[in-house]
């Protein structure tokens, strides 16, 4: 077996502020997305500045909270009732305690009861905004 040399590395892992960061998130950019040029020319892996970049894109494309509207709580009205019908208001011992109505701005009206899926309605509540 042939004697091979190994390398360790001589100083220790740099840190790396974000400022530091941004900087050469923005020499990337300048250079027209050519990491592989950034990364020799500040001796890092390119890997590390794909790192940054998709953590920065992730930061930024953050979906923002969803705006509230108001919401009554209602008691018994479930979708085959009619729009029209005020809103009941809800007893401590009703057993119907749970569900909710969302009315849009633009009258549409989602029902749900205690179990709903969040992630689902939440789903749903986006693509009936987009639709509006």
């Amino acid at each position: 077996m042939a004697d091979g040399e190994i390398f360790a590395r001589s100083e220790p892992r740099r840190k790396w502020t974000a400022q530091e960061k941004a900087a050469l998130l923005a020499e990337v950019e300048a250079t027209g997305g050519k990491v592989t040029i950034v990364a020799r020319r500040h001796r890092i892996s390119p890997s590390v500045l794909y790192s940054w970049r998709a953590a920065r894109k992730a930061a930024t494309t953050t979906m923002p909270p969803p705006a509230f509207i108001p919401l009554g709580v209602l008691d018994g009205l479930n979708h085959r009732e009619t729009a029209t019908q005020p809103p009941r208001p809800m007893r401590a011992n009703d057993s119907s305690a749970g569900g909710i109505e969302i009315v849009l701005p633009n009258g549409t009206r989602v029902s749900v009861d205690a179990f709903v899926n969040e992630k689902a309605l939440s789903r749903v509540l986006r693509a009936m905004k987009a639709a509006t």
